[in-house]
C-alpha cells in the first residue's frame, strides 16, 4: 500500500506526486442547476424510461415515474405519486394518491388526492379525484368527477331514505308552523 511517507523516505518531493494520486476534491454537495428541473420527491422514485414497454399490472407502494409506454393497469397504494411524463404513452387504469400528466393517458384515472394536468398532458377517459388541476393547453376528455362526496353517518342516510319514502312529513312536537 502506498503512504505519503514513502515517498519522503526515497527523497521524491511531494510536488512530483503524479496526477493520479493527488488528493481529489470531493464533488459539491448540490447538483448543479439545470435549465428545466422538475419537483423533487424527497424519495427516489422507480422509473419505466423512454424506450421501455410495459404491458400488464403494474403494483407498488412507491413514487413511480412513467416515460415508456404501459398498457394494462397501474395501482400505486399508500402515499404514492404516479407521474406519466412527456414522453409517456399509458393506455391503463390508474390509481394512486396523486397523478401528474404531462404525457398521453388513456383510461379511467383515480387520484385519491389530487390530479395535475401539465400543459402537455392529455387525458382521455373517465376521472375520478378529491382535487383538480389543470393548466392551460392541457386536453382533457371524458366524465371528471372532482371533490370529495358530503360524508355522512349510516344512520342519517337512514333517516333521510325513510323521509324520503314517507308520503308525508311529520313536525316534530314543539315545532311551529309558519
Amino acid at each position: 500500500m502506498w503512504k505519503k511517507e514513502d515517498m519522503k523516505s526515497q527523497g521524491i518531493p511531494e510536488a512530483a506526486t503524479p496526477p493520479a494520486l493527488s488528493p481529489v476534491a470531493a464533488p459539491p454537495s448540490t447538483p448543479a442547476p439545470s435549465a428545466f428541473s422538475l419537483p423533487v420527491s424527497s424519495r427516489a422514485a422507480a422509473c419505466i424510461s423512454q424506450g421501455i414497454r410495459i404491458k400488464g399490472e403494474v403494483t407498488g407502494n412507491e413514487d413511480l415515474f412513467v416515460d415508456g409506454l404501459v398498457e394494462g393497469k397501474l395501482n400505486l397504494t399508500t402515499n404514492s405519486c404516479l407521474t406519466v411524463g412527456p414522453n409517456g404513452t399509458v393506455k391503463a387504469d390508474l390509481n394512486a394518491r396523486e397523478i401528474i400528466v404531462r404525457g398521453k393517458v388513456e383510461g379511467k384515472v383515480t387520484a385519491r388526492d389530487k390530479l395535475q394536468v401539465w400543459s402537455t398532458g392529455q387525458i382521455t377517459g373517465e376521472v375520478q379525484t378529491g382535487r383538480i388541476a389543470i393548466e392551460d393547453g392541457a386536453l382533457v376528455r371524458g366524465k371528471v368527477e372532482a371533490g370529495r362526496p358530503p360524508t355522512k353517518s349510516p344512520e342519517s342516510l337512514a333517516a333521510v331514505a325513510k323521509t324520503a319514502a314517507s308520503p308525508t312529513a311529520e313536525l316534530n312536537p314543539g315545532t311551529a308552523a309558519d
